[in-house]
């Protein structure tokens, strides 16, 4: 019996990314219907595959602090760079790849 090609794609779904995937307790989808209209608006051009969780609790953190949306938005844009700079980085013992093609 050949495996069922939504099993596959569903692990490239992610890209090239070496940021590791969770278990969810919370069903993403209810969670991403209950955020903030701006809040979903950036996960949607986000560069990385954000969990609503993940965002909700960025933009809870930033609103308790008294941000103002645009400062909210910022913290986002810091956390996914600095997500995006772990995951750049070589695994030890690797090369980086040849971009070079």
């Amino acid at each position: 019996m050949q495996p069922h090609p939504l099993r596959h794609m569903a692990k490239r779904n992610l890209g090239e990314t070496r940021v590791k995937r969770r278990r969810r307790r919370e069903d993403p989808m209810q969670v991403y219907d209950q955020l903030p209209r701006d809040l979903r608006l950036w996960m949607q051009s986000a560069k990385l595959p954000w969990s609503p969780a993940s965002c909700r609790r960025v933009w809870l953190k930033t609103k308790a602090r008294g941000d103002s949306l645009e400062q909210a938005l910022a913290s986002l844009d810091r956390a996914e760079a600095a997500t995006l700079a772990r995951s750049e980085k070589p695994l030890q013992g690797q090369a980086l790849p040849d971009r070079r093609s």
